[in-house]
């Protein structure tokens, strides 16, 4: 049985709070491109409700979180041009273990970072 389970959630490092409302997509890369798994929406904490892949559908494998940080960007205000400079942001990382990992989403209008949570 697995123990692994994926979730992740979304800052607003320019306004040093969470971002609520931002759709999020989950992926499976496999050898004949991408399937996906989970589509969910971040709540009023920038976290998802629920994990975005739970221990009842883990495996080792490749995944890609893609957020789709455009209409967040353009509706607080921090996305001047269009298009905006950031609209869709994917993250592709490997889980090679059977256990939690966290992927969240650190945001800005010109810029993003990530790294494994826990």
């Amino acid at each position: 049985m697995a123990d692994g389970f994926l979730t992740t959630h979304v800052l607003d490092t320019a306004r040093g709070r969470p971002a609520p409302g931002i759709p999020i997509a989950l992926y499976r890369i496999e050898d004949d491109g991408r399937r996906m798994l989970a589509q969910t929406v971040t709540n009023a904490d920038g976290r998802t409700d629920a994990p975005i892949l739970p221990a009842d559908g883990f495996a080792t494998g490749v995944y890609e979180l893609v957020f789709r940080a455009g209409d967040y960007l353009r509706a607080t205000g921090q996305a001047a041009d269009e298009p905006p400079f950031l609209d869709e942001v994917p993250i592709r990382f490997g889980m090679s273990e059977n256990a939690h990992y966290h992927v969240p989403l650190l945001l800005s209008p010109h810029g993003y970072s990530t790294y494994r949570g826990s």
